[in-house]
């Protein structure tokens, strides 16, 4: 279960629907060749991303790949936390915590399949 890579947090005008805030722990490797879900690094989702570490471009990845990764706009997806580290926090918005843990638990199994015995999961194309 994956419920130690994220916090719930609910605020009143989310109202009982079920979507809420997540706050997202994320491992995060830059210069990598392709975005790509690793797996697991502790408490944290290990991602790879292409950009190296100049001006942003990896965070700015990483967020894109969480955005892609649970299904939702970028702009719901803000950075809040390790903006020069590769430990990450990331907030997402508007979200059924109960699908975030699904789409994780899935990233990280198919992460663990990959042919030819590597352990990254491609995220979209």
């Amino acid at each position: 279960m994956v419920d130690d890579l994220f916090d719930v947090v609910r605020r009143p005008e989310d109202g009982d629907d079920g979507h809420a805030e997540v706050v997202l722990r994320l491992s995060v490797q830059p210069g990598a060749g392709r975005p790509a879900v690793v797996g697991r690094h502790g408490d944290a989702l290990r991602v790879r991303v292409a950009p190296p570490p100049v001006d942003g471009r990896a965070n700015d990845a990483a967020l894109a790949l969480v955005a892609e990764l649970l299904g939702v706009p970028a702009a719901a997806v803000e950075l809040t936390a390790g903006a020069r580290s590769r430990a990450k926090r990331v907030r997402v918005r508007g979200v059924d915590p109960a699908e975030v843990g699904r789409r994780l638990d899935e990233a990280i199994a198919a992460a663990g399949r990959r042919p030819g015995g590597g352990r990254a999961s491609r995220v979209g194309g």
